[in-house]
């Protein structure tokens, strides 16, 4: 998906240091962050099996990490998608790549359970 200008301007200018941190306070959005960050694109129900937890609370966490400007949606049928918004600041991505290595004790687990879910979508485009 392209970002059309002012996108890219918006998130370059307007996303907030403290915002970030703000986001990544939280251990359910760390979790997030940390599967897009490892597995690139999930769904809502991808990550609800990952992070073994209700839809209602997924996608409100979702829903603030994206007002943050750090992920971008694409829907594909009744499939919502979720990816690591680009651009982001190098050192935004720099943060965001500490939580795959390390920085989120769960992730292993988190995608163990993906693995395991049966009926993945599947994906047309990416």
């Amino acid at each position: 998906m392209l970002l059309d200008i002012y996108t890219k301007w918006r998130i370059f200018h307007f996303m907030s240091d403290q915002l970030i941190f703000d986001v990544i306070g939280d251990a359910t959005r760390r979790r997030i962050l940390a599967l897009l960050v490892a597995e690139g694109e999930l769904c809502v129900c991808e990550l609800t099996a990952a992070l073994d937890d209700i839809q209602p609370k997924v996608s409100r966490h979702l829903s603030v990490i994206r007002e943050a400007g750090l992920v971008s949606v694409r829907r594909e049928g009744t499939w919502v998608f979720y990816r690591l918004a680009a651009p982001l600041p190098r050192w935004v991505r720099d943060l965001l790549d500490t939580l795959r290595t390390g920085a989120v004790p769960d992730l292993t687990a988190d995608r163990a359970r993906l693995k395991k879910m049966p009926g993945r979508p599947t994906r047309i485009a990416a």
